[in-house]
Parts: structure tokens; sequence; C-alpha cells
């Protein structure tokens, strides 16, 4: 192998070891595709060739001593524009942070460099992580590998979107309230949801502080149980890190991948499947499960009855956080401020009118409104304490379906990928692509979405969801890594290989990608 594009994370990882490439030539490559293909998939919103390829001779020299920082040292990643980035630009998809430069790192960003994996650039994003389409950055929707007019999930769709276009091995993503187990699935790509503390949020741009969790996006269990040790682990710097060590989570995705779960019981979440779901997204996941059940697991059927109020809980909490955290913008510290056309000698809060009002986006502005009013007096008892009431009985219903089967799972998302501008006009119906994934992170409890497969409507990728209990996440990878390798066999290859336009021959590459190249944005 030299610097083909198309391998895992941790199979680059062992030809790096092996002396059979090196970090600068695969990051290299990676910039390559970036520079070939970004321009119709829009996966970035900016790219550091130059302080990659730095990092990256940095890892050859330490490999050259013997002394690697880490099993990925070396392995490039994708960073989502919503984590501090010391010297390179966080814009969190929105206007109002239009070329602000963090002066420190997000926790997750220094422990990247720290075990050596070069930063090829920021990620793009729905505006402070609102949508579930990327299709609300200010900067441009960015668009499915798959299927050039349809969406990428999200609001990480930017970073599925590079690695499911082999525009990076890894990335990394957040996740509030699917934001990395939706693109995962609408991509065919791996997406996993930690243990809320379980992996620092220091250094990540806020929307709701008690959903928010940072996680890895790559193209298989194994390379996202990799990033997530690199990354997981207490952080004194965040009040909220569980002080717990992140666990050997690589041995537990390299048990499953052996294709044994005897003795693990499955629950399926009869809540989350039925009406308003695919045919082919449900038959996938049918699929799925029978092969759990030949790899030795037992398959039960688990009622989560508060779960049909998740939704609605969700968009209630998760407003009223990010109303709260979206205050700071107001043109006094950082980022844009705008003057009010026609007065002479604005006030402040004229000032701080004009600012929000240009640089914050219809969806933030409506997230913004409904979240304030949740929480304005005469009504935070009935809506925002209410909401907080119904995620009790979320937490309790987990609590309760553990108690009968190990992990619990549903398909990741209702659907396959929309077209873009298809639900734009449609805020209700863009939110219930959260149906199956919103749950945990209420109850704060680990997730991973694993492509299941093409459905049959429209052969795009689907996803299975697999939740486990709260600081269980070795869990998640063990059953997903069983999935994944059982789903292998019998497709006779990763599903990222039957991506449409996929040319083999170049180590990346897409012959839609190239017609398609300069006017995706």
């Amino acid at each position: 192998m030299t610097c083909n594009t198309r391998v895992s994370a941790a199979e680059i990882a062992g030809a790096l070891a092996r002396g059979e490439t090196s970090s600068v030539e695969v990051t290299r490559a990676h910039l390559h595709n970036i520079e070939r293909h970004d321009g119709a998939v829009h996966a970035y919103l900016h790219v550091d060739a130059e302080g990659a390829l730095a990092q990256a001779a940095a890892a050859d020299e330490r490999r050259a001593n013997g002394a690697p920082a880490s099993a990925l040292d070396g392995v490039p990643i994708a960073v989502k524009d919503v984590l501090a980035t010391s010297g390179l630009p966080t814009t969190c998809g929105s206007k109002i942070l239009q070329g602000w430069v963090p002066p420190y790192d997000a926790t997750v960003v220094a422990r990247l460099k720290r075990a050596g994996l070069p930063i090829l650039g920021k990620t793009n994003m729905d505006e402070f992580a609102m949508g579930s389409s990327t299709e609300h950055s200010a900067y441009g929707p960015t668009r499915n590998p798959w299927d050039l007019d349809r969406i990428p999930g999200g609001s990480g769709g930017g970073s599925a979107a590079a690695v499911a276009s082999f525009q990076a091995p890894l990335a990394l993503g957040t996740d509030t309230g699917g934001s990395i187990r939706q693109p995962g699935a609408v991509t065919g790509t791996v997406g996993m949801k930690p243990t809320y503390g379980g992996v620092s949020r220091y250094g990540l741009v806020a929307m709701a502080n008690s959903l928010d969790q940072v996680g890895p996006v790559s193209r298989t269990v194994l390379d996202a149980a990799l990033l997530h040790e690199v990354i997981g682990g207490h952080d004194p710097l965040d009040s909220t890190s569980i002080d717990q060590p992140v666990g050997k989570l690589a041995d537990a995705a390299r048990r499953g991948a052996e294709g044994d779960l005897s003795g693990v019981r499955v629950g399926v979440i009869t809540e989350l499947s039925g009406e308003g779901y695919q045919a082919g997204v449900l038959a996938r996941f049918q699929e799925s499960l029978d092969l759990l059940v030949e790899a030795g697991a037992e398959v039960v059927e688990v009622s989560c009855p508060s779960f049909v109020h998740a939704l609605a809980a969700y968009y209630l909490v998760m407003p009223a956080e990010a109303s709260s955290n979206l205050a700071k913008f107001d043109a006094m510290r950082y980022g844009l401020r705008v003057l009010p056309e026609g007065v002479e000698n604005p006030s402040a809060e004229e000032v701080m009118r004009a600012t929000r009002d240009a640089g914050f986006g219809d969806e933030v502005k409506r997230r913004i409104i409904l979240g304030t009013y949740a929480l304005s007096s005469g009504y935070y008892d009935a809506f925002y304490g209410q909401a907080q009431k119904v995620r009790t009985l979320i937490g309790r219903d987990f609590a309760a379906a553990f108690e009968t089967a190990d992990v619990l799972v549903s398909p990741t998302a209702p659907t396959t990928a929309f077209k873009l501008g298809e639900k734009l006009d449609d805020p209700i119906a863009m939110y219930l692509n959260d149906l199956a994934t919103i749950p945990a992170n209420l109850a704060g409890v680990p997730g991973i979405s694993i492509p299941s497969g093409l459905a049959d409507e429209d052969g795009l990728p689907a996803g299975f969801q697999v939740l486990a209990p709260a600081l269980a996440d070795d869990r998640c990878y063990r059953v997903g890594a069983a999935l994944e390798a059982a789903l292998e066999r019998k497709w006779g290859g990763p599903l990222l290989d039957k991506a449409p336009g996929l040319d083999p021959s170049t180590g990346s590459g897409q012959v839609k990608l190239d017609q398609r190249n300069g006017d995706a944005r």
C-alpha cells in the first residue's frame, strides 16, 4: 500500500507502522482528493494543507525515531467547525463568527495533536449545529457523495461527507440530537455518540450544554473505536467530564468482528419502527437483526413508551439552552459587528440587534425565539419544566429496557437522504429526521450507527443504530463490529465500495463528482 485513500484508518496506521508508506504521502493524497472533489461535495469550510503536511512530517520523524505518539500517529483527520482550533478559523457555519480564529484548542483537538493526527481542515455544518441536513450553513450546503442532489445529513454533514467521499479517513463530529449518527446513516459511514461526559466538551461551541457530545466519524467500527480512545477520558477543564478511563474500545470492536454474540440480548425498541419509516429502511433493519441472530444474539422486543414524547421534549430543552448559549454573540467582544443603517450614534442595544439580525440565519433565529419563549416568565413550568419531566421518564424507560436487554436497536433514521431543498420550508418535517436518535441524547447514553445496506426504493444507504447503557460504550463497538463484519461478508466488501461513480483505479474519486466540480456550492 502506498497512498490508497480507500482503505480504513486502521489499515493506514498499519502501513505506516510497517514503513510501507509515510504520513506525508497519505496526507498529500487526501489533500489531492479534497482539491479534486470538494468543489462538488463542499465538505470543508477551511483546508489547512500547509499545517497538515507539517504535522505529517513530524509524525514521520517520530516513527523514524521509533517513538510514535499513538496507534493513529500520522493518520489524517477532519474536524467539525464547531470545535475550537488554535490558528484555524472556527465559524460554526455562521456569518456571526466569520473569520474568527480561536486562541486555544478544544481538548479533543489538543488530544488529536498529541496523538499525532494531522488535521486536514474544518468541515461544514448547519449553523451552530442547528439542522438535520447541513443546508443551514451560512456558507452553502454540503452534498451527499452518493447523490449530489441529496443532503448528507446534519448538522455534521460535512464530516460524514468528507469520510464518505474519501477526503478524510477519519473525522470528528458532535451529536446533540443525532448529528453524528444521522449523517452516518445517510452517507454509509459509521458514527458514534459516546456516553455524555465520556469525551470532553471543553472548546466545543455549545448549542445545548446538557445534550452536546463530541464523537468519531469513520468508515469502520474499529476506526471509530481507535479514534474514541484518542479523544476520550476525563478532562478537568470540563465540569461535565466523567472521571473514568475510556476503556479498551478497540479490543471490543476486534472481539465483535470475530462474529460471536452468544449470550448478548438485543432489544428491539417497538416505538422506533413502523409508521413513518421508509419500507427499504425497515427491510435493511430486519436483515441486520437476522444477521445478529445468526451470530448468536438473542432478540427481544422492549417498549419505551415515553420515547413517543422525546421529539417534543427535545425541541423545548434544546432551544431553551441554545437561546441562552447564543446570547454571548452580542457584537461587543468578538465576531461580527454590524452598525444599524441610518443611525448616527447607535446604542449598544441597536448594534446588537443589527448584528444578530445580519449574523444569524433563519433556523437559528427560529430556535432562539422558541427557546426564549419556553424560558419566559409564566411559561417556564408549562413548557421547559414539563419537557425536563419527560426527559426523566425517558431515562427511566432506558433503565427498565436495559434490565431486559444488553443493547437496544432501531433504524438510525426513518428515511434515506432526501433531496436538497425538499424540507427547507417545513421545519417539522426536518425535525422528524432525528426521531430515533434524540432519546439517547436526552438520557446521555451512547449510540452508534452502522451502515445496514441500500434501500430498495432509491439505492441509498440506511443505518442501524445500537444503544447501550451509560459508560458501556464497548457494547456499541462489539455489537456494531459483529454486524459490520456479517454485512461485509454478505456484500463482499464495505458498503462504500458500492457507491455510484466510485473509481477504484484512482484510489478515491468519483466520476460523478468530477462532472459536477465547481458548481456544487
